[in-house]
């Protein structure tokens, strides 16, 4: 019996997936996909199913544990945000040429606008780079059906399928029509062909023209599939090519009845024939997607000279951000809908860390030891003392990728700065500092590592972190001395010991670590409220 219910986009792919029949749902928390995997977490029916779904390490290890699912022929997720795909970049290209057993799908949450991310990225292009289905769900209610699709699709073309999913699409609601029945776990089976998953060059010759040729069909699929939609208008004066969420929002201007001609593209590949049939119609087209100009360049590539393609990279739409309602509707010629004045007092508020957070405290004492350094600097990780950057502190000069500060902590001392501090927070360090603290120790390079360990993944919500309880052994496991593996507790009344505590490793001239310990003060409400 079908029910409705009020989703989050993110929502109706985690319902979906749990009624398709997954094993396992394998993430690392990053806005805007952490509501799928905690959705499953929270769900009765996938603890009844005995769904895995605890947090992993970072999204490698994650795609890696898909894999493994996939090679035993059952169902699993993977799920990120779309600089998470970097990270998971090699198993995910690697495992398109392996292919799937059991169906897999790779849900990329990509954050245009950059709301909470430090770039704009299409994943569109790693589902072209990799020759793997990609799906673009345009509504919730897409969301929740293309799970099941999507496994199908993945199972009988023996390969991953990407899901890109964009900001709005993940953290808007709508009306989404369910069923409460979840399809039987597939029996456990050994890939019919145990060669392709071993990618040896000889085994590898042999699986990449296949991929290739499988690519070519899986675009007469998208051609054929129900999701790629071609409505025709009597205006044919322009034909309009609407990706994903901005076919919701080219409703949202025209309505059902649109007097041009619209081709609804939510899988890929292109669906090159759909396109060549509106070319063939219309001498301009005008192409709407969420991202990177991806489709409007393609577009440029297969049509003839004599058809106009507008977009992104005719200034028609915004190059950059996200797509809006109102963008859309000026795009088509339209006359903006009437607003209201921006209030006059509105002040803007930069965002800031909690008042009470062991950040504040961290960095009020490495500024007071720093600051006896000339010029000094200070690298820092992704996460919410990144913070540390804005007034009043100004404590950190870098901010690049998950890891990136204790490397280039080291680099800058490799190049002769004195002294070359990191840090990076307990999440971070487990997700992917782990290896740069090992270059560092394998040479002793002098340089500081700051661990600020809030005991949780923070700036996501509060997810576990998986080096909780066991930094100290980390460092040391790793080669770490242990007398300069040090752990102080960050407030106020203690920070004449941190400062002098960071005086003293930053006199020794090796590989050192300062672990600052104190629970995020959200989490710690959390867990007062709880009991």
């Amino acid at each position: 019996m079908k029910k409705k219910r009020l989703l989050l986009g993110d929502e109706a792919i985690a319902m979906g997936a749990i009624n398709a029949g997954i094993v396992g749902v394998y993430a690392y928390p990053g806005t805007p996909s952490t509501e799928i995997t905690e959705f499953i977490q929270n769900s009765p029916a996938a603890k009844d199913n005995n769904v895995f779904c605890r947090w992993c390490t970072n999204e490698k290890t994650a795609m890696e544990a898909a894999l493994g699912v996939s090679y035993v022929g059952r169902r699993s997720i993977v799920c990120m945000k779309h600089v998470g795909m970097n990270v998971a970049a090699d198993p995910f290209m690697n495992g398109a040429m392996a292919g799937a057993n059991g169906g897999l799908i790779v849900i990329v949450a990509d954050d245009p606008s950059m709301h909470s991310s430090q770039g704009e990225q299409d994943t569109r292009f790693y589902g072209k780079f990799a020759l793997v289905p990609t799906l673009e769900p345009s509504n919730q209610q897409e969301a929740y059906d293309m799970m099941e699709y999507g496994f199908k699709l993945s199972e009988e073309r023996d390969i991953p399928v990407l899901m890109r999913v964009t900001t709005r699409m993940a953290h808007s609601r709508a009306v989404v029509e369910y069923d409460d029945a979840i399809e039987p776990r597939r029996e456990l089976c050994n890939p019919k062909n145990p060669a392709s998953w071993i990618l040896l060059p000889a085994n590898a010759r042999k699986k990449y023209p296949v991929l290739i040729d499988n690519y070519t069909h899986l675009g007469q699929v998208a051609c054929e599939s129900g999701y790629n939609r071609y409505f025709d208008g009597a205006d044919k004066s322009l034909g309009i090519v609407a990706c994903g969420i901005a076919y919701n929002y080219l409703r949202e201007n025209v309505g059902d009845d649109c007097r041009y001609p619209v081709l609804k593209i939510s899988q890929y590949p292109l669906p090159k024939d759909l396109v060549r049939r509106m070319a063939a119609e219309c001498s301009t087209i005008l192409v709407m997607e969420e991202g990177q100009p991806f489709v409007e360049e393609q577009i440029q590539g297969i049509l003839p000279h004599g058809c106009t393609v507008k977009g992104r990279l005719t200034g028609d739409l915004p190059r950059t951000g996200e797509l809006t309602p109102d963008c859309v509707r000026a795009s088509l010629g339209m006359q903006p809908h009437e607003t209201f004045a921006p209030a006059e007092n509105v002040v803007p508020r930069p965002p800031a860390l909690c008042q009470g957070c062991g950040h504040r405290d961290l960095y009020n004492a490495l500024n007071r030891a720093m600051e006896k350094f000339e010029d000094h600097k200070v690298f820092s990780d992704i996460g919410c003392y990144t913070l540390g950057a804005l007034p009043p502190f100004r404590a950190i000069s870098s901010c690049i990728d998950m890891g990136a500060s204790i490397t280039m902590a080291k680099g800058a001392a490799d190049a002769g700065l004195y002294p070359a501090v990191a840090v990076i927070g307990d999440s971070t360090f487990t997700h992917s500092g782990i290896t740069g603290l090992l270059d560092a120790a394998n040479c002793n390079a002098d340089i500081v590592v700051v661990i600020s360990d809030n005991i949780t993944t923070g700036m996501t919500g509060g997810q576990n972190s998986a080096g909780t309880g066991k930094l100290e052994q980390i460092c040391m496991a790793v080669g770490v001395a242990p007398e300069h593996v040090r752990v102080v507790i960050p407030l106020p009344k203690n920070m004449d010991e941190i400062s002098r505590v960071i005086d003293e490793e930053i006199a020794y001239h090796g590989t050192s670590v300062i672990i600052s310990r104190r629970e995020c003060i959200q989490t710690a409400k959390r867990h007062l409220k709880n009991k």
